[in-house]
């Protein structure tokens, strides 16, 4: 398909190629070079991280326009302005300038927002399809990633599957519980899945009435640190049943060992 494109965070040896391969980029760099970059964002300690992601990124994609460029720095403006927006409502006696200086922040990733999405209209990029479909309510970019969603590259992409799997949970659960199922099957050794995968599997397992996955997923999701788990329900339906639960948990142990050591498969083949 034209205009593939590469899910990949920029890496260390891009942001040297991008200064002349002697040293990484900094902040410092780029405050220098394009000053505007940092200077219509807050002023203050608030959103640190998330500032500075954005000005990182607005950097490449000025160096370097590309639609994967554009898609990073749109992701890392939606995390500064969820931050800065309500940073800006701290209401500052003292120094008001600062409470300036976060809306002036706020405003600016709006705008930036906009014009990435008026940029990208016609783009072929999964990851721009979706957030026109989920943020701008279109169905024309959402059927353009349908037509991908059988591709080799979008099928090997964990951050595309969780949001197909986001589309079909409205309508279709078996669908979706592929697509998470592969979500995990993506997950590589050493790494932690989206703990929301887990809890959609547990969500639809337990409508579906599939009590013994839906166990199975929520010990998961309590083992990985997902507090917000309640397996009393489930628990009940079980023991009704005469389900041993020592089994199941066994079964949870397994599949938790075989999702973070990257070999877990689908059980639906």
């Amino acid at each position: 398909m034209a205009n593939r494109w590469m899910f990949s965070i920029v890496s260390a040896s891009l942001l040297s190629l991008m200064t002349g391969c002697e040293e990484p980029l900094t902040l410092a760099k780029v405050c220098d070079e394009t000053p505007g970059f940092c200077s219509d964002l807050n002023k203050d300690s608030h959103c640190k991280e998330e500032r500075a992601a954005v000005i990182l990124s607005r950097y490449i994609e000025y160096k370097d326009p590309i639609d994967d460029n554009k898609y990073q720095l749109l992701k890392k403006f939606e995390t500064y302005n969820t931050c800065i927006s309500l940073a800006a409502k701290i209401e500052h006696i003292k120094l008001k300038e600062k409470t300036t200086s976060r809306v002036e922040g706020h405003l600016t990733s709006l705008k930036e927002m906009n014009r990435i999405y008026q940029d990208t209209r016609g783009s072929n990029h999964p990851g721009l399809l979706y957030y026109h479909w989920s943020r701008n309510n279109s169905q024309f970019a959402m059927n353009k990633l349908l037509r991908m969603q059988d591709e080799k590259y979008v099928r090997d992409n964990s951050e595309i599957q969780m949001f197909l799997a986001t589309y079909y949970a409205k309508f279709d659960d078996d669908k979706t519980i592929d697509l998470l199922y592969r979500v995990l099957e993506l997950n590589q050794a050493g790494e932690t899945p989206d703990l929301e995968v887990y809890k959609a599997l547990v969500s639809i397992f337990y409508k579906q009435k599939k009590y013994k996955h839906a166990y199975t997923f929520a010990r998961i999701a309590q083992l990985s640190g997902f507090e917000e788990v309640d397996l009393i329900d489930i628990k009940h339906e079980l023991t009704a049943r005469g389900r041993n639960i020592n089994v199941l948990e066994q079964l949870a142990l397994k599949t938790r060992e075989e999702i973070e050591t990257g070999k877990f498969l689908s059980p639906r083949g």
